[in-house]
Formats: structure tokens, sequence, C-alpha cells
């Protein structure tokens, strides 16, 4: 066990990006710094995320020859957020983000490289950007942390394969293609060949992708510091001195002086099913709905920093980062799977209500998708594609060929079909309605336009479809039997609503002054979009922002 002094220059509660920039940051400046986790591994939501950071002009798209624009990436967020928007917050997070970057690769282990061509969600809009501004954390060899390696949060098992083999956007790719190209075939023959060495010595992959690399690279930052992070801590209560925040109290009785301050970033409260009913109104309505956040994260620090007068804003747009989950079943009960980008968009999708029609664009992104499943009150869904499609791309969980998938039908997670009307049979909807909904996206797969609902119409949508598909690389006929159908429904992939905050990371009591000696970064922290989800990475993006933000101010004194 880390051993856990009295008091330190800053405690920062959390071990996520937000937490770990913080205290990087921090330390740089001459802190002493302690990192507090209530979970058992460290990394939190982080870790078992899709790794996207979204920085606008950032130094890694400018070293490329890539131009953009920080006015026009704010037009493009006052767009999304609209007058619930914040402008010093997000001024202050344009500025801080190319920094942060600039730092993290002087002063960490954490590297980046950019995605040349990466549509912000909604590419139509003023001041979005066809690529540049989202970055990933380059490939990480989990050996370099050596025992502590096993400290270290796992990602989500089903986004692994062959007993946690990880893989990325660019990797997913080769292994769809790995029958029909060599040269994909072997690029998976050097995972697998890896991955095999791998598992003679180690529990899972030890080459990380994704938020795997984004924690695993940052953590290593933190124990090359000598930064320590105590596991098992839980946030009791914040204690104050006079005015000003001085300490914490943890669960086991444990209390912790803080010298300059404490910062809060434990990942926002997603897990927390009381307080979702209160600021989720499909939730509140008996609405199913599942997060796919650690369960650590049940918003202990939010209540804790309210408790000393702390504002909790509940005014955004949307309580959470939405993603629709579909619920695999396993032998301690059903687990959330994300339907992030993989299938939805791809030709030969189509999502349906219980009325077995259409109510959506499929090619929309995650938090949009949910969004309209909530205005339409289409709580409950399906996802449904004919074999081809299944072999080609996958649904869900369920691997494209040459992968086995009865297993899931044999579970009850994937229902089946000889027709549309069978199908609709299996899934309890209406079996004219099915029928009519295929036929008619049929028909718009031959003439290249979705004349209901727009699917591939923008560069984002097409962006996720397959390019070898024409007219329109997100529609495809769905004619060849059997019919599949995957149940979906809300979920998330975090909370937007959390604490109020200054430029500077202080958070704020509801009068708008600042509570001295507190701050708040991550998902603890009001989201600076309010809500809105303007494209990938804009949680870890802010997230490492502010927390490079709250740890440069701590150190200032």
């Amino acid at each position: 066990m880390t051993a856990l002094k009295d008091s330190y220059d800053l405690v920062v509660v959390g071990s996520g990006a937000a937490g770990m920039a913080a205290a990087l940051t921090a330390a740089e400046g001459g802190l002493d710094v302690v990192i507090l986790e209530k979970d058992a591994t460290v990394g939190g939501s982080t870790a078992v995320s899709g790794g996207a950071i979204w920085i606008p002009d950032n130094p890694k798209m400018r070293a490329a020859g890539m131009e953009d624009d920080r006015e026009a990436a704010f037009t493009y967020i006052a767009g999304e957020a609209g007058n619930r928007m914040k402008p010093d917050l997000v001024r202050a997070f344009l500025k801080a983000g190319p920094e942060m970057v600039t730092f993290m690769e002087a002063h960490a282990a954490l590297q980046f490289e950019h995605r040349a061509y990466s549509p912000d969600y909604h590419p139509d809009r003023p001041g979005a950007a066809m690529g540049g501004r989202v970055l990933d954390a380059l490939t990480f060899d989990g050996r370099t942390l050596g025992d502590d390696f096993d400290r270290l949060k796992p990602p989500i098992g089903e986004f692994t394969i062959f007993g946690g083999m990880m893989l990325n956007r660019f990797d997913i790719g080769h292994f769809m293609k790995m029958t029909r190209k060599p040269s994909s075939a072997l690029h998976a023959a050097r995972l697998l060949a890896r991955h095999g060495r791998d598992r003679l010595r180690h529990r899972r992959g030890t080459r990380l992708v994704l938020g795997q690399a984004v924690a695993g690279r940052l953590f290593k930052s933190v124990l090359d510091r000598g930064i320590p992070v105590v596991t098992g801590a839980t946030l009791e209560r914040l204690e104050m001195l006079g005015d000003r925040v001085a300490a914490v109290t943890l669960a086991d009785g444990r209390r912790v002086a803080a010298r300059r301050g404490v910062v809060l970033a434990t990942g926002g409260f997603p897990q927390n099913a009381q307080l979702r009913a209160q600021v989720m109104p499909h939730v509140a309505a008996g609405a199913p709905h599942a997060s796919m956040s650690p369960a650590a994260g049940t918003g202990g620090a939010i209540t804790a920093a309210q408790a000393i007068g702390a504002h909790f804003v509940t005014t955004n747009s949307h309580a959470a980062f939405w993603a629709p989950v579909s619920m695999l079943p396993g032998k301690d009960g059903p687990r959330p799977f994300p339907h992030l980008f993989l299938d939805r968009a791809k030709p030969g999708v189509i999502a349906v209500g219980p009325d077995g029609r259409r109510f959506v664009n499929e090619a929309v992104s995650y938090h949009d998708f949910v969004s309209a499943m909530i205005e339409t009150g289409t709580t409950r869904a399906w996802l449904i594609c004919d074999c081809r499609a299944l072999r080609r791309y996958g649904l869900g969980p369920v691997r494209p060929f040459p992968a086995p998938w009865r297993q899931h039908v044999r579970s009850g997670y994937l229902k089946t079909g000889d027709s549309p009307v069978a199908l609709a049979d299996a899934i309890g909807v209406p079996a004219d309605a099915l029928e009519a909904t295929v036929a008619e996206v049929n028909g718009f797969a031959e003439t290249g336009t979705d004349a209901a609902f727009g699917k591939g119409s923008t560069a984002y949508q097409t962006y996720l479809g397959d390019p070898e598909v024409g007219p329109n690389p997100c529609l495809a006929p769905l004619t060849r039997a059997p019919f599949v159908a995957i149940e979906i429904q809300p979920g998330d992939i975090g909370t937007t609503m959390g604490l109020d905050t200054d430029p500077s990371g202080r958070v704020l009591r509801e009068d708008g002054s600042a509570i001295p000696g507190l701050y708040a970064c991550g998902n603890d922290m009001n989201s600076i979009m309010a809500g809105a989800y303007p494209g990938a990475g804009i949680t870890l993006g802010p997230a490492l922002t502010f927390g490079y933000i709250v740890g440069r101010h701590a150190a200032a004194g």
C-alpha cells in the first residue's frame, strides 16, 4: 500500500486524465502532490474510453502543415452550446489547449499524433473543421510500467479480442480486410504474434491504444515523477479553515491536509442512480439507462463540494454525453455495450422503434442518436441488418467474418429471422411496418439518397461508412437472409453537468465567488460545451487542458 503523509501542497482526488494532468503540471511547478483514487485501479473513465482528444489549433496539426482558427473553433462551440456557454471558459480552453499539448510532450510521457481527417460531428455548421483537431496518444508499451501495469484499469473486455488484445481504428480497418488484402493480413498477423508473446507473461495485452494509451502514458509520467497514487481512498468530506478548503477526510477516517488546495477530478456522477433520475427526464419517467463509466463514478466529490457551498450546474442542454447501448448477457448479469461508431453508420444497418419504423439518421453521432431516442420517446429500439452487413462489418460486439456469431443467437442477444416479417415476429414489432421500412431503405440505397432521414448526408457520416460502397457509403439494401437485430437503449459515457468554475478551474459558489483552495476539472467540472457534443474528444480535450490550467494556477500560488 502506498504510504500517505499527513499533508501535501496539492491533493488531487481522482486518477483519470484530468487528475493526472493537474498533478503533473503542479509537480512541474514545484508542488508536493498526491493523487487519491477511490477505485482499486488507476485511470478512471479515461482508461476505458476511446481516447480521442479535441484540441483546436494544436501544434501537431500545425507541424503537419494544417491550418486552424481559434475564432472559428469558438464560433463552432458557440453554435453548439448556445446561450448556455460561458465564453471566458471556452476561450481559456482554446488558449491553453495547444499549450497543454506542448507541455505534455516536453515534460511527460504523453505524446500525441493528429488525425489528418476526422470531421467534427456537425461539419456543415460554421467553424467546424474536417480534420486536425482530434489527437490520439501514441501507442504505449504497458510493459514499461513494470509491476504497476496491473494497477492500470483494464479496458472494457468487449473492446478487446483474444483475451485482452486492443485494436485502434487503424487496426480495426486491417482486421476487417484481412481476408481480402495481403497487407491487412500481414498487419493482423504481426499484432497477433505480439499478443501471443504478451500472454506468456501477462494477463492481457500490453500494446495499449485508445484511452489505455492516454491513461498508461500519464500514469508512467506520474510514477516517474514520484507522485504517490493512493487507491482505495474514498473522499468523505472537504474541510475548511476559515473560508478556505484546507484538507480532505477519507471514508476510512484518514485526514490529509492541503496547503495549496484540493482538486476534484473524480469523473462526475454517471453511476449515481438517484441523481440521474433528478436530471435525466427519461430516467425519471422510468426508461432504461446504462452508463459505460466505471462504477466508482457516483458523484461523491460533487456532493462534498456542495456541502461547503459549491454551485452544481443543472441547466445544460443534456445531462450526459449520450451513447446508445445494448445489454450483453453474462454470468454476473447483463452489462452495457456502447454502439459508438463501428456499426450504426455502415451501409445495410438501420434502427427502428417498437412501431417497426425508423426514427433517426443512424449515422449521426452517438450523442445525437440518443438525443433523438429521448426526444421521440423511442427509449427501446432495435439495430437491424442483413447477413451481408453482419459478416462484413459486425454489429456491436458481434464480430465480422471470420469470427463466429451463432453464440449470440443462443444467448438471446441477437435475434434472427429468414425475412423482415420473420424478424419482426422475433423482436415484437409490426411485421407490415418493418417490411415497408426495409423496402423503403432498399429503394434509398439504389438512388444513394436517404429521403427520410438523410443518412450519409455529411462528411462525418460518410467518414464512418464504407468507402467501397456507392453511391452512398452509408446505404446498402437489406436483402440477404438471415436478418438480425440487437435491442438498444439510452446510455452514456459520462455526465456533462458538474461544478461551476472560473477560467482558472476554481470552484464557484452560486453567487459567482470562488471557494479558495478548491478546484475542479474533468467531469466534476461542468462541461464547457454545456451539454452539447461538437466532436470526438470534447471530454478528454477539456479534461487535460483544465487539469493543466488548474495545476499551473495552484503552483503559482
